[in-house]
């Protein structure tokens, strides 16, 4: 089962979007220094976590990370159903990620972890 493992608000006001969170949820920010600009984790609660990225976006948009077994066959695979590969699969520290675009679907993230999935563990 591909699950949701990991929300994402790309945002051009990093500040303003942790401020609003806080007190509209009391969902807590912290800082984590990454190479390419500015990222806040975000302690949501439940079976997931999420983020905040400040980046250059005229719409702030929410991402949603699926987890999935085999990231490269499944950008494939909606790359065939018509979606648009916005960021082919990457490697990171913990995993490779790819993002996707569908005109019926909005857009979605993958996310494959290094460490082999383990069945009914959660």
């Amino acid at each position: 089962m591909n699950r949701l493992v990991h929300l994402e608000l790309h945002t051009h006001d990093l500040g303003g979007a942790s401020a609003f969170y806080d007190e509209l949820l009391r969902w807590r920010t912290e800082r984590i220094d990454v190479p390419r600009g500015s990222y806040h984790a975000l302690a949501i609660g439940g079976p997931f976590d999420g983020g905040l990225v400040e980046c250059g976006t005229a719409h702030p948009t929410w991402l949603p990370y699926v987890e999935v077994e085999e990231i490269e066959e499944i950008t494939e695979r909606a790359r065939r159903l018509g979606a648009a590969v916005l960021l082919r699969p990457r490697e990171g520290p913990a995993g490779w990620s790819s993002v996707l675009r569908s005109n019926v679907g909005g857009e979605i993230a993958l996310w494959q972890p290094k460490q082999p999935l383990v069945k009914g563990v959660e």
